[in-house]
Formats: structure tokens, C-alpha cells, sequence
């Protein structure tokens, strides 16, 4: 079984996945619009543009009951990414020491996407 976490954005989703890419060290290998589809022709005009992550005003809704968990071997590395992702985001519990990590925190970033971010201590 392989579990894919399918995020879904407010008309932001090209600047999250670049802003996610940025952070984590990730390359984007492809990013389609509504309009560059299959299905442009059944897409209103003002969302051609959009990602097909970015979900139409009346159906978006905010992530809420679930949080993107991020393991983190370093320390510095745990630090690091959470304070990248917090810029304009909320702190939900600050990265600190934990009594099962070196690292942990939670915060929900500028896009709405609540992340655990976690380095756990060695066995």
C-alpha cells in the first residue's frame, strides 16, 4: 500500500508547489494548467490559469483534521525548514525537544497546509 497525500489549494497552488519545492530541495518535473488539459474546453475562462490543484472558490475547503508529517534526520535541517515554512504561516507549537525528538513543531504555512515537522531521537 503506498498513501499519496493530495493537497488542494485556494487559487495559490503555483506558488505553494514552487514555494515546496524551494524548501525541500525538490524539482518540478511538470505543472499543467485547467487550460494546457484535456478538459479546457469544460473550464471557465478565469481558471484556465489555475493549477488543477486549485479547487473552484465554492468547493475549496481549508485542510482541517489532517497534517503533513515531514521525518527529518537533522536537527538543523528540522529547524531550518520550519522556520522557511512559518514565514507568513501560524505556529501551532514551536520546534523544540520533545521527549520522543530532538526536534518537533507544527505550524500551518502561508498556503493553509498544517505540517508536523519532526526529527525523532535515536532508538
Amino acid at each position: 500500500m503506498q498513501l499519496n497525500p493530495y493537497l488542494t489549494f485556494n487559487g495559490q497552488c503555483e506558488a505553494a508547489i514552487k514555494f515546496y519545492a524551494k524548501v525541500l530541495g525538490g524539482k518540478i518535473e511538470a505543472m499543467m494548467t485547467y487550460g494546457g488539459s484535456p478538459m479546457a474546453e469544460q473550464t471557465r475562462s478565469e481558471w484556465r490559469n489555475k493549477r488543477a490543484s486549485d479547487a473552484p472558490p465554492d468547493r475549496y475547503e481549508a485542510m482541517k483534521g489532517i497534517m503533513v508529517t515531514l521525518g527529518i534526520d537533522d536537527p538543523a535541517e528540522a529547524e531550518r525548514i520550519f522556520h522557511v515554512f512559518l514565514e507568513n504561516g501560524t505556529v501551532q507549537m514551536p520546534i523544540q525537544e520533545t521527549f520522543w525528538a530532538r526536534r518537533f513543531g507544527m505550524l500551518v504555512d502561508q498556503f493553509g497546509t498544517p505540517w508536523m515537522v519532526n526529527c525523532e531521537k535515536a532508538a
